[in-house]
């Protein structure tokens, strides 16, 4: 039962980190926008490696932040039944939803994206336009760590489900109303 909890605390701590690393990089993004439309609009002139950064930032908040965002239930979901089980009912979703719909979800994912990294940094793939970012196997990069992430957080989520399980409903996830 340690293991599990000391799982639970490293996996959350890790992604309570890369979330807040990505809540600074929203604000980085939010800036580099207003700078991209200013030097665009009031200069007149047009920085593409300026348009790419900041496309870049908001996708990197989008993949990093999944995690964080699974860990936090901040998903939208429509749920008729899982909102009013009990803590044991949730846990039972959650252990099998995690084992029969997400690590095999990621799976795909992780053999996709390992392809489309590879054969990006292979070619040391950069922005088709000329005075773009270079080096896009970074990007795709961040598809990796995402999957690596989220996979984390669904093994804390399981175990976050073996221990309600065992009578530790202070691990229960709790309702997306409640």
């Amino acid at each position: 039962m340690r293991a599990l909890e000391l799982t639970v605390h490293g996996i959350e701590r890790l992604n309570t980190l890369v979330g807040r690393i990505v809540a600074l990089m929203t604000l980085g993004t939010v800036l580099v926008c207003f700078a991209t439309v200013y030097t665009r609009y009031a200069l007149n002139t047009n920085f593409i490696w300026l348009q790419e950064a900041y496309v870049w930032q908001h996708a990197l908040v989008i993949v990093l932040g999944a995690a964080y965002t699974m860990m936090s239930n901040g998903f939208v979901r429509v749920d008729i039944f899982y909102g009013r089980m009990s803590p044991k009912g949730r846990a039972i979703v959650d252990l099998a939803g995690t084992i029969v719909f997400l690590m095999p979800f990621l799976a795909v994912l992780a053999v996709t994206f390992a392809r489309f990294f590879w054969n990006s940094w292979l070619a040391d793939e950069g922005s088709p336009n000329e005075s773009g970012l270079p080096n896009w196997w970074l990007l795709k990069g961040a598809l990796l760590v995402f999957v690596g992430l989220v996979f984390l957080q669904g093994i804390a989520l399981m175990a976050r489900s073996v221990l309600v399980l065992r009578g530790r409903e202070d691990y229960a996830a709790k309702p997306a109303h409640g």
